[in-house]
Order: C-alpha cells, then sequence, then structure tokens
C-alpha cells in the first residue's frame, strides 16, 4: 500500500472501493448467518474461507479510505442487518450454488476494477482480489460437479468443417423456420438463466422473511419477473431440443423467522437486478437473431423499470446509502455569495 504516496485515488478507484465495501460487507453478513446453518463440512470449509476473504477485504477498503482520509460507509452490519441466530432459511446445496454464482459475479467485478485502476498498490489489491476469487470459484464449482448439483450447459456435436453465414436469414427469427441457436447465444442463455435462477430462489426466500408489506410486494414482482423471463429462456432452449439450468426455488426452507433486514434484502435485489442488466446487455451486443435480441431488450426495459423503482423504495425508507459525489461547485458558490 502507498502509505506515503501523494498520488491521490481517481473516481473510478474510488467507486470500485466503496461498491466492494458493500458487497463484502453484505457478503459477511450472509456467510456468517450462512455457517450457523451449513451442515455440509465441505461446504463449510468454502464458507469460512469465503468469510475470511470478506473480512479481509473490509480491512483492506478501510485503510484505503482512511488514507484518503474519506469517510468509511457504513455498509452491512451484523447488529443491524443480519440475525446469525434466525432459523435456516436456506439449505446446503443453495448455499453451494449462491457462492458459485457470487464468484462469477466477483469476476467480472474485479476485472473491471483492475482495468479502470491506475495506482500501482490499488491495481494489486484488486488482481490479489481477482486471485482469490479465481481459486474460490474453482472450488465451489468443483464441489458442485462432485455432489451432481451442476447442471452442465448443452453439448453440440461438431461440424464437419467451418463455414461462412451465407444468407441475411441468419438474422431472422420472427417469421419462418428459425435458424438454430449457435454457440454463442446458447451460452449466454445458459449463463443469464443460471444466475436468473438463484435471484428467483433468493426472491422466494425474502418474500417470507421481509418485515415491511412495501418490501414483500417488491420481491413477489421481482419473483415474477424472474420467473417469466426463466420460463421464456427455457423455451428458447427447448425449441433446439437443449438441455435447461434446474432451478433453486425447492431449496427454500419454510421459516418465516426475521433474517435479514429490509434494507439488507433490498440491495442484495437492487445488485442482483443491475448485474442482470449487465449480462443482458452483454449478450444483446453478440446475439444475431432478431427475436431473441428483441427479447434481451424488453427484459432489460423491464428490469430497469424494476430497478428505478426498487431505489425509490430504498430512498423513501433511508436504506439507499449515496456513492462518493463530485463537488456541487454551484452550491458551493452561492453559499460564498451569501456569507
Amino acid at each position: 500500500m502507498e502509505t506515503n504516496n501523494p498520488i491521490r485515488l481517481t473516481a473510478p478507484e474510488m467507486a470500485s472501493l466503496w461498491t466492494q465495501y458493500q458487497t463484502d460487507t453484505m457478503n459477511k453478513c450472509f456467510f456468517r448467518y450462512a455457517l450457523k446453518h451449513i451442515d455440509d463440512p465441505d461446504v463449510q470449509t468454502i464458507y469460512r474461507t469465503a468469510l475470511d476473504l470478506s473480512e479481509q477485504h473490509i480491512q483492506a477498503i478501510t485503510e484505503f479510505m482512511t488514507l484518503e482520509q474519506h469517510p468509511i460507509p457504513r455498509g452491512f452490519t451484523e447488529t443491524d442487518d443480519v440475525n446469525i441466530h434466525a432459523p435456516r432459511l436456506f439449505q446446503d446445496p443453495f448455499y453451494l450454488n449462491y457462492l458459485y454464482v457470487m464468484t462469477l459475479q466477483g469476476l467480472t467485478g474485479y476485472a473491471l476494477s483492475v482495468s479502470t485502476s491506475v495506482r500501482s498498490d490499488i491495481r494489486k489489491y484488486y488482481i490479489t482480489c481477482m486471485s482469490e476469487t479465481m481459486a474460490l470459484f474453482d472450488q465451489s464449482i468443483h464441489l458442485m460437479l462432485s455432489k451432481g448439483l451442476f447442471t452442465r450447459p448443452p453439448v453440440l456435436t461438431p461440424p464437419d468443417a467451418i463455414d461462412f453465414v451465407q444468407r441475411q436469414g441468419f438474422l431472422t427469427g420472427w417469421l419462418g423456420r428459425r435458424r438454430p441457436l449457435n454457440a454463442i447465444e446458447i451460452g449466454d442463455i445458459s449463463f443469464n438463466m443460471l444466475k436468473m435462477h438463484l435471484h428467483a430462489a433468493l426472491k422466494v426466500g425474502f418474500i417470507q422473511v421481509a418485515h415491511s408489506n412495501e418490501a414483500r410486494e417488491h420481491f413477489k414482482r421481482g419473483l415474477g419477473i424472474a420467473n417469466k423471463h426463466i420460463k421464456l429462456f427455457e423455451s428458447v432452449l427447448e425449441e433446439d431440443h437443449l438441455n435447461s439450468p434446474f432451478s433453486w426455488q425447492s431449496m427454500i426452507t419454510n421459516s418465516t423467522s426475521t433474517t435479514f433486514s429490509d434494507k439488507y434484502m433490498m440491495f442484495q435485489i437492487q445488485l442482483s437486478t443491475q448485474l442482470s442488466l449487465s449480462y443482458y446487455g452483454s449478450a444483446l451486443s453478440v446475439n444475431a437473431r432478431r427475436d431473441i435480441g428483441v427479447d434481451y431488450l424488453r427484459f432489460m426495459a423491464e428490469l430497469l423499470h424494476f430497478a428505478e423503482d426498487g431505489a425509490q423504495l430504498m430512498i423513501k425508507n433511508g436504506w439507499l446509502e449515496q456513492p462518493p459525489t463530485a463537488s456541487d461547485r454551484e452550491s458551493i458558490a452561492k453559499e460564498r455569495s451569501n456569507k
């Protein structure tokens, strides 16, 4: 860490640190709760590793921000945002899948953080985070495979030779016979379904333990959106006789005890919605079939509306912590002129 370096953190560097602080304090709460219930010793071990990493990240970010003389974010705490003694809400297989998906999302975030960081200590920090998360990802997928919990994406029959697109019909998809999905489209649909299944299961659990009716209704709406997206993705794959990832919604217990704060659950759902938007956008950029492109656009519009309503609800209840912001020069000038 460049303790004697006068170079200030850039806005992208501060954004990455602030965002990671929010997610790692969220993760710490979830991991601590999970470790009170997980029975499988293999899953316990990987969750202890994940908890240790989150605590190390929180400490490192605190040091970076302290040296920058920046206030430490509130984030989430075990005192206010989780009851680690609440009854079990999720089954062990769900916990393992949750960690697998979270490491996938973490790898995406750390790659962006590395690419937008300039200071050498920040770059080294995120390269280390990336390496740690890759190891955790590898462990989680290995465990899922060994326990028969991982749905492998579809397998394709190798073509006899390479080929080039000959007709503009390659792009169509509304009228007439649709061409089979290509590997890129299959990969994106399978990847998005994998994550949407987790998000749907989370909403099932959060609906049961939400404290306010407003939050509960928001989660119900989100569950309906997630299930609709999943069904459409399934129908697209089924048309080409391709398999889909399986659902995790049956891995939720019947507990209705207060487990997480509404603030925590709203943040978790907002985060999953924002990530879904980014992944849908990425898939749209490489999709070639027009009908699927329209579906992605429609889904993104639906998620944008859902996310905006979620943000409004969080603001109304004082749950939305504001990221570091540029100085309001106009307000400063007005204050100066009024003195």
